[in-house]
């Protein structure tokens, strides 16, 4: 079993683990817990009810964060012509087509997203063992594969985060830093929360939501009452 440090010890000793916090009680938590001498990222992690290993269980989407997770994303871009000239005004990192597929091919990664045009996913498809396992590879589900590129370069550097229910059943998503303002957390927070409420197959049975947990790089997890989440965010009596 690995062993915690003090101040992790410190602030676990601070949380009651069986108790369901509201967001606004856990991330005010997290807030106050942050020790670290960096910026902490916020992290939202929900467990479901649903069996990934069935092709109409797997929640997958993307959700523009009103207020940014607060870090700057690189965006590599793959497009020609025109459309490649609107992703550059749009404020992408890199822009390319052949060129861009072939560095990639021998290495290079140096970007945090990729988006496309819909006539260079035959080409793109080829780096699907490169980018396929790093998450990189861009989708039609995350509106990363669009003729409105333009929009999805100014999205993306807005905040947009994209959410995938893993094998265990549980969505990981970064929902800002803890240097953020309560209230834009609480936001953020909840306009993921209810995206991924709406996103419940109508194959899935039981309870959907089963746990909702907040934590920070360093911190340990506060656990969120859903029945309060759903709601709103409200305080639970």
């Amino acid at each position: 079993m690995p062993r915690h440090g003090k101040n992790y010890r410190e602030m676990a000793a601070g949380v009651e683990p069986q108790k369901l916090y509201s967001p606004e009680e856990a991330l005010s938590m997290i807030k106050n817990m942050a020790k670290a001498k960096f910026d902490e990222t916020v992290e939202l992690s929900i467990r479901l009810g649903v069996d990934p290993r069935h092709a109409d269980q797997q929640i997958r989407g993307a959700v523009v964060l009103p207020y940014g997770t607060g870090r700057t994303v690189r965006v590599a871009v793959f497009a020609k012509g025109e459309k490649a000239k609107e992703a550059e005004e749009a404020g992408a990192d890199v822009v390319g087509a052949e060129d861009l597929i072939e560095n990639i091919s021998k290495g290079w990664l140096e970007f945090d997203v990729a988006a496309a045009t819909p006539d260079m996913m035959g080409a793109v498809g080829k780096l699907g063992r490169v980018l396929g396992p790093k998450g990189l590879m861009p989708n039609p589900k995350t509106g990363t594969v669009t003729l409105d590129i333009a929009k999805a370069v100014k999205d993306i550097k807005a905040g947009k985060v994209e959410y995938r229910v893993d094998k265990t059943g549980i969505i990981h998503v970064p929902i800002g830093k803890v240097s953020f303002d309560l209230d834009k957390l609480i936001g953020n927070f909840q306009t993921l929360f209810d995206v991924i409420v709406k996103a419940k197959p109508a194959t899935a049975k039981g309870t959907y939501i089963k746990s909702v947990v907040v934590s920070s790089t360093m911190s340990p997890g506060v656990k969120i009452s859903p029945i309060v989440a759903a709601a709103g965010g409200g305080t639970e009596k």
